[in-house]
């Protein structure tokens, strides 16, 4: 007698034998395992569920308070309002991401435009010209936050603190706090063209966005931004050039906020030397924290950037609508910066770090 392994029978000198019983086993087909791509997703939605989250209920509740806010004139509206800020906090993003922070992206859009018009209307220079300088000076601004920063090892807050109150007096100063009006027509046009019923400069912060997103998505350099917000050192030691990203993220910083000028400048027809104030900084800064990107760096998207950035339109303008005296608006928006820093725990775990390292011996 002898044993076959497998789906064999028994056999034996007296005739065959009934068939061996097998337990029986049920075959399933299995399915792929969607636990961690599932867990993937949450963890990419979990700091912009509550921007988004937030954003319905703003929606819902203005639409209820406001019969005129869901129209179509009004939401095109609010796009447009906050078009020129959302092209400064897509490169804000950048460099909170990074671990840095640029407070000279408002002054620096005031004064890349200023420059615009003095040379196109006081020194004759033709108007692309005047453009093209006006763009490589918001670049050389940001190059030397980077500068500063990456080599010179000054912290960022105090870098561009120094480069906006500077940028700021350069506006003033070349004016002496005169408007400059009167650009070409073509200027002009391009704020009031509409492609869809929405005008360009909608569709260029869209841009600028998925560009941004785009990059830091699927460049390696991009990429790295996570990697050096995350912990410097670490990244440095794994062969990323963090002083050259360091640099080149608060070269397109800059050369974004001289486009944000651009589209201020077009759309008012003017050059104004207070263009790009503190409340313009403060809407680009709670765009980006509002949208889950940490201050203490290595956490932030641009689509969480996005949806701060609909928030604080959708807080203006239902403000706006409801008559509520606009004073007040940059108050309701600090409120909602505080919140936001309060609910980032990678900050609060940063900053009690920092305070147990720095604490006094016993």
């Amino acid at each position: 007698m002898s044993n076959i392994t497998g789906n064999a029978r028994r056999t034996d000198p007296a005739g065959p034998a009934a068939p061996t019983e097998h337990p029986a086993t049920t075959v399933t087909a299995r399915k792929p395992d969607e636990g961690p791509r599932a867990r993937r997703l949450l963890r990419r939605l979990g700091r912009t569920s509550g921007p988004l989250a937030g954003l319905i209920v703003l929606v819902v509740v203005m639409s209820i308070l406001s019969p005129v806010f869901l129209t179509t004139h009004n939401l095109v509206n609010i796009l447009v309002q906050v078009s020129y800020v959302g092209i400064m906090a897509a490169g804000a993003t950048l460099v909170i991401i990074l671990g840095g922070i640029d407070l000279s992206v408002s002054s620096t859009l005031g004064l890349s435009f200023m420059i615009v018009a003095v040379l196109y209307a006081q020194a004759g220079w033709p108007f692309p010209l005047a453009v093209l300088a006006g763009l490589l000076l918001g670049t050389l601004i940001g190059v030397m936050n980077g500068v500063m920063i990456a080599y010179g090892g000054i912290q960022p807050f105090i870098a561009t603190l120094a480069t906006m109150f500077a940028s700021t007096g350069l506006a003033l100063y070349v004016t002496n706090g005169t408007p400059i009006l009167g650009f070409p027509d073509w200027f002009q046009a391009l704020s009031r063209t509409r492609f869809i019923g929405i005008s360009l400069q909608v569709y260029l912060m869209l841009f600028v966005f998925a560009a941004a997103a785009i990059w830091l998505r699927f460049r390696p350099a991009g990429r790295s931004l996570y990697a050096i917000g995350g912990n410097e050192e670490v990244a440095r030691l794994s062969g990323i050039r963090v002083r050259s990203l360091q640099l080149r993220v608060y070269a397109v910083a800059g050369f974004l906020a001289a486009v944000a000028g651009l589209v201020v400048g077009a759309r008012l027809d003017a050059a104004q030397p207070t263009a790009g104030n503190s409340t313009d900084l403060l809407n680009v800064i709670a765009a980006v924290v509002i949208g889950g990107a940490s201050l203490a760096g290595g956490v932030g998207t641009m689509w969480g950037t996005f949806l701060g950035l609909l928030i604080i339109g959708v807080v203006n303008n239902g403000l706006t609508l409801l008559n509520v005296s606009p004073n007040l608006q940059p108050v309701v928006i600090g409120a909602v910066i505080i919140l936001a820093v309060l609910g980032d725990g990678r900050l609060l775990r940063t900053l009690r770090h920092r305070r147990g390292r720095t604490a006094p011996a016993a």
